[in-house]
């Protein structure tokens, strides 16, 4: 059994700030309160332990929903705002909802013939009657995502009370706590990423400060200043955010502790243009499955173990499916309390582990130091030639040059060589194919290199922003 998290944190800390949005903020007792509130009103609709869809952007209206459905011990589904209403409407039939709570901006998004009650609706009802635990069982799922769908159907992945409260913990362990701690969000909510935030939030005492959308601007403004001391991003992010700091000329804080970079590996110029503006990066590897962080690379080791993402978390463990040998490339396999225990709807008949351990898909190798490299998914290997061609090692090269603000790879069919590596560029200042090629030809093999080179406006991405190379060939 655990402790209620925000009855816990509203009697430990009620006076402190648990939430900054814009000019206001929150102390954790008034978000307690709110959040009984919001309770008593989603128990007109819905019996606890019963299962709601959420669908709303990131503002203080969804993390009071959200943590009155944990008063409630509703389950959540986390909905992403950037699917179609044809892949919202499978997420919320799999997922067997009583109801789809909306913020009303999102209403004309969503599927024809759902139960939906919008925000504002909510608000005006009545409460109910309703006894709020003061324990949860550390099995009690607390949300639920689907998987970005890379191949064949999402499936929807349960995170619990133990899971979520592992990851936060084997996190802390890493980081430290204090309590002065200020957790800049600007990741989306309905993401592990952004959602894990909130949990901390709740299990540390410490601040939120919420951004309904990434604002490289108003990001460097906090980590300048010293109002913010951790943030989470992804490559992307993280470049704008140096862009950023460099035109502006400023450096992170003394007070600001670490950027937590995820959704893939972090290109070694970003690395060393986050040290010349005094920005501690800190590279991590994590997913769905395993309610955010496994592994995580100090900052003190970014630019030593250039690539890695680091050592398994405190309670964690990694090894290499079918190898003890260290360089030596196979699927990364995970284990600990912090691994879900399964699925939902069409899939929760399958087993997430074997013998324990998360087969992630992921294709990588461990140091003979034990630190992890993550090599790329194994869904989007190329093989030309009889060769393994990662997508990641082209992209981080390509990411290195100065006219190159974004890059993706993708294999395409080819009649001689089986597949041949494409490349999708989003430019800073024109450059043509051929310095391109130029420039790759330096640092890669013959058969890495790609066929084509393709300058586009924008690349496909998920709403964590991370890259789709499935979708990249749609650009074509």
């Amino acid at each position: 059994m655990q402790p209620n998290w925000i009855k816990q944190r509203a009697y430990l800390t009620p006076n402190r700030i648990g939430l900054r949005f814009g000019g206001e903020s929150w102390t954790f007792q008034q978000l307690h309160e709110e959040a009984l509130h919001k309770a008593k009103q989603l128990a007109t609709l819905v019996k606890r332990g019963e299962r709601v869809a959420i669908f709303a952007p990131s503002t203080p209206a969804l993390v009071k929903v959200i943590y009155g459905c944990m008063h409630l011990q509703a389950e959540m589904v986390l909905l992403n705002g950037r699917l179609s209403a044809a892949e919202l409407a499978y997420q919320i039939e799999d997922a067997q909802v009583a109801v789809v709570l909306v913020a009303a901006s999102e209403m004309h998004k969503l599927p024809q013939n759902i139960k939906v009650v919008t925000f504002e609706q909510l608000a005006e009802l009545d409460e109910a009657q309703v006894e709020i635990a003061g324990e949860w069982h550390e099995e009690q799922t607390i949300s639920i995502m689907y998987t970005s769908g890379t191949t064949g159907f999402p499936k929807g992945v349960r995170q619990t009370v133990q899971n979520h409260s592992m990851s936060a913990i084997s996190s802390a362990l890493n980081l430290g706590v204090t309590e002065q701690d200020v957790w800049l969000c600007t990741v989306p909510i309905f993401h592990i990423s952004g959602f894990s935030i909130l949990m901390r939030s709740l299990l540390y005492g410490a601040t939120v400060c919420l951004y309904e959308k990434f604002d490289a601007q108003a990001c460097v403004r906090e980590i300048a200043e010293g109002d913010v001391t951790n943030i989470s991003l992804v490559s992307v992010m993280l470049e704008r955010v140096l862009s950023e700091m460099e035109r502006l000329q400023v450096q992170a804080h003394p007070r600001f502790k670490a950027a937590l970079a995820g959704g893939g590996s972090i290109p070694v110029d970003y690395l060393q243009r986050a040290a010349k503006v005094q920005l501690p990066v800190v590279q991590t590897y994590g997913m769905t499955e395993t309610s955010s962080q496994t592994a995580t690379l100090t900052s003190a080791d970014a630019l030593r173990k250039i690539g890695s993402a680091g050592k398994p978390l405190f309670f964690n463990e990694i090894r290499i499916s079918g190898t003890n040998q260290p360089f030596t490339e196979g699927e990364i396999c995970i284990r600990g309390p912090h691994v879900t225990p399964g699925y939902i709807g069409r899939f929760a008949e399958r087993v997430s582990t074997e013998n324990g351990w998360l087969l992630t898909g992921d294709i990588g190798y461990v140091d003979d130091e034990g630190y992890l490299y993550v090599v790329d998914r194994r869904a989007d290997l190329i093989i030309s030639g009889g060769e393994n061609v990662y997508p990641a090692e082209i992209e981080n090269v390509l990411l290195a040059h100065p006219y190159v603000l974004e890059a993706g790879v993708c294999g395409v069919t080819d009649e001689k060589w089986g597949q041949v590596p494409l490349a999708f560029i989003v430019c800073k200042q024109a450059i043509t194919e051929d310095e391109l090629r130029a420039f790759c030809q330096q640092k890669l093999a013959s058969y890495k290199l790609p066929k084509h080179f393709y300058c586009v406006a924008s690349l496909p991405r998920n709403g964590s922003n991370k890259l789709l190379r499935r979708k990249l060939i749609e650009l074509l």
